[in-house]
């Protein structure tokens, strides 16, 4: 087991972290026809914003309650109302997603009187259209545990209670924050494969995948539809992946009664195989041939690529769950996880994450554990700390704003993991010292005697 360190500084030199809002509002974009409505400063809101263009290139539909002074003494319902209420007639959203801020937050409002207050005087105004909260502060959790809580409160809001009658061939996926776009496509094509029909919760694949619509559209577009969130009941199977997917599967099963499954990676070849034979399980099909041949392609990556892996250092900072599946993904080709830092201190997934000890912190960390490591993880903000070691760089996570098309990498299933093999083991042998002809001459580098003389020949 890991040894968790926990922070001591008390300010982030380099930050790692994204905050908790950010990771609601990373949920709610995967959600069809809505709006993330940040509960705070107009500030707070901007930050995210820049965040999430810069990562996706793509415009991104995000407001706020705008608090100023007053309101932030005062309390901020009425300007959640207004905000509110002006969302529902100018976008005609069908979710509106509230995310608090440490603003709101450290002021100790009741967020949840105060929505559940509005939806009662404003009933004819509102319609059709589900308001859910999450409660996420910035001082507390980050990006891992915003998405995490976002995903719980439309389950807890929307999805309908009580158990009904369950279709044998619907089954309800509950993805985590650090799967790319590419990667929920590739699950939704995999569990289709087998005649199934998944519903994807949050479903960012649909949302934030880079197609341009023909026209305008306010809100988000594509992405999970409410009223699949409602029927989740109706699924015969959940599965999660990723720790801190396990309150929201949990709430699924408590109101529902739909039983879960809950994978911690899908990136080593022991639990992809479990994935798909419980696919075949539920289905009652044989394992597609597409599949067992995706599968025996990453076997052959395994035998080519380990050779690149064995004896390598690696120095990773990451959230919680993505630290735990990278750490996983390289010592089971060799490497050795030479530092590991991580953002919040609270998940349970640390204690196996594969090296001897995780610091609690940010990339000032990370910096000061890796060097002498062989290859450095994390999203772009680690590249000054990668120039100034002279290591190489490989992005992962988010943000990653500085290369195109982070979003369409494959990193789960047995297309991702031979893809992160090619990734890495590239990286590792555009730095491996090609040596020269004049290098490999035996005589380059002889030492000669001071006083030697040059050998005459004497005839006798």
């Amino acid at each position: 087991m890991a040894r968790i360190v926990q922070q001591k500084r008390q300010v982030a030199i380099n930050p790692l972290k994204s905050s908790q809002p950010l990771g609601a509002a990373f949920a709610y974009l995967g959600v069809d026809r809505a709006m993330p409505l940040f509960h705070g400063s107009q500030g707070c809101t901007s930050f995210a914003l820049v965040l999430f263009v810069r990562h996706f290139k793509e415009t991104i539909p995000l407001q706020t309650t705008a608090m100023d002074e007053v309101a932030t003494i005062l309390g901020g319902a009425d300007h959640l109302e207004e905000a509110i209420l002006n969302l529902k007639s100018r976008t005609k959203p069908s979710l509106i997603g509230v995310c608090t801020t440490a603003l709101v937050e450290t002021r100790g409002e009741d967020f949840a009187g105060d929505i559940a207050a509005i939806r009662m005087r404003r009933a004819d105004d509102l319609g059709d259209t589900e308001i859910v909260l999450s409660s996420t502060p910035d001082f507390d959790g980050a990006i891992e545990e915003g998405w995490g809580k976002a995903v719980t409160s439309m389950i807890e809001g929307v999805t309908r209670p009580g158990e009904q009658p369950r279709d044998p061939k619907k089954v309800a996926i509950l993805p985590g924050w650090h799967l790319t776009v590419a990667d929920i496509e590739l699950i939704r094509e995999t569990v289709e494969s087998f005649g199934l029909q998944p519903v994807i919760l949050p479903d960012i694949s649909g949302a934030l995948d880079g197609t341009v619509p023909d026209r305008w559209i306010p809100t988000t577009y594509g992405g999970t539809k409410v009223e699949d969130i409602r029927a989740l009941g109706n699924c015969f199977q959940a599965i999660a992946v990723g720790e801190h997917m396990r309150p929201a599967a949990e709430a699924l099963q408590a109101r529902t009664g739909v039983p879960y499954v809950l994978f911690q990676q899908l990136v080593g070849m022991k639990a992809i195989d479990r994935f798909i034979t419980m696919l075949a399980m539920i289905s009652g099909h044989r394992v597609p041939a597409n599949v067992r041949r995706r599968r025996a392609q990453l076997q052959d990556a395994l035998l080519d690529g380990h050779f690149h892996f064995g004896g390598k250092r690696i120095a990773i900072a990451a959230e919680p769950d993505h630290l735990y599946q990278l750490s996983t993904f390289f010592t089971g080709l060799g490497a050795e996880i030479a530092a590991a830092v991580t953002t919040t201190g609270s998940s349970g997934i640390l204690a196996k994450v594969q090296a001897e000890t995780v610091q609690v912190g940010d990339l000032a960390d990370l910096e000061d554990m890796a060097a002498g490591a062989d290859l450095l993880v994390t999203h772009s903000h680690g590249r000054q700390a990668a120039e100034r070691l002279g290591i190489p760089l490989m992005r992962v996570g988010f943000p990653i704003f500085d290369r195109l098309g982070s979003q369409h990498r494959r990193t789960v299933l047995y297309e991702g993991a031979r893809d992160l093999i090619f990734e890495a083991a590239n990286i590792f042998q555009a730095g491996n010292h090609q040596p020269t002809p004049e290098e490999l001459n035996p005589f380059r580098n002889r030492e000669t005697d001071n006083d030697s003389r040059p050998t005459s020949f004497t005839r006798h």
